[in-house]
């Protein structure tokens, strides 16, 4: 499948504006996310309507506790990321190809139709991130909302604004994950930037439904004036926005022992001021 959002550029290289990495890919190569190859013609999308995961999940563990309550969704991941974080949980298919089943639009409403009986509310894109199956995404969206079911999406928010907008008509709700409120942690752990996650939390707070989750790692990210910070600058956005805060557990590449919960109580007592939910996960 060609992909969406990139040009040929002066030196004959793809350049992909899908999100803000901007990768120049030379004849024969991938971007940064392994999910977009350049062949000489066309920028390809590899991982059009590769599925690698599926699962009828509650609506909490997406999560969203503030979206339909007590519901099911139907759940769909692919493979790749955009980002490099050496915690990642879902490492196994964001980190690298993994086996999967095709998957047309069309099939996917069908499952997403078939499983309103069993009390789903439409369809989840999450697992790994899922704007980088951008192109079946927003095929697959229209049609689930043509037939007036939900479209989830679960974001590390990193993609450009003009994607984004052609996106945002048809999701209904959106977690994104803000993995901490620095640039040096975003730059030096996550191999990306942080003002374009809150560019993005911004933009899709404005129209639909957000939450946004924090992993907190110990020593990384787990600064209680740090976190009053980022409380205060989604309380800005509205107070209203959930912010689930989540105890990280060794994973990947990264062995340093789990969250003690004495910082996840801290952390949440240091956001409470500023917005009126803030949740623990994984406690």
């Amino acid at each position: 499948m060609e992909a969406a959002y990139y040009e040929i550029d002066s030196s004959g290289q793809a350049r992909c504006h899908l999100c803000p990495h901007h990768c120049r890919i030379a004849l024969g190569h991938r971007g940064r996310c392994r999910t977009r190859y350049y062949d000489g013609e066309q920028l390809q999308a590899l991982n059009y309507g590769q599925c690698t995961s599926i699962a009828l999940d509650p609506i909490e563990k997406k999560p969203l506790y503030r979206f339909h309550p007590g519901s099911a969704i139907l759940s769909l991941g692919s493979w790749g990321c955009n980002f490099t974080c050496p915690f990642c949980q879902n490492w196994q298919i964001s980190q690298q190809e993994a086996p999967y089943r095709d998957v047309t639009p069309e099939q996917a409403l069908a499952l997403a139709q078939h499983y309103t009986a069993n009390g789903s509310i439409g369809l989840a894109y999450t697992y790994n991130e899922p704007t980088l199956s951008y192109e079946f995404i927003i095929r697959t969206a229209r049609l689930i909302h043509k037939a007036d079911l939900i479209n989830v999406m679960v974001s590390n928010g990193y993609i450009e604004k003009e994607p984004l907008q052609a996106l945002q008509p048809y999701i209904d709700a959106w977690n994104i994950d803000l993995k901490g409120f620095s640039q040096d942690f975003y730059q030096s752990l996550c191999g990306a930037s942080l003002q374009p996650v809150l560019d993005t939390i911004a933009a899709v707070a404005a129209v639909s439904h957000v939450e946004v989750t924090t992993l907190v790692i110990p020593g990384q990210n787990d600064d209680a004036s740090q976190m009053r910070r980022q409380a205060q600058w989604l309380a800005s956005l509205s107070p209203d926005i959930p912010l689930h805060l989540t105890r990280y557990f060794p994973q990947y590449r990264w062995s340093t022992p789990a969250t003690p919960l004495a910082t996840m109580k801290q952390l949440q007592a240091a956001a409470s001021p500023y917005l009126h939910y803030v949740y623990l996960g994984n406690v």
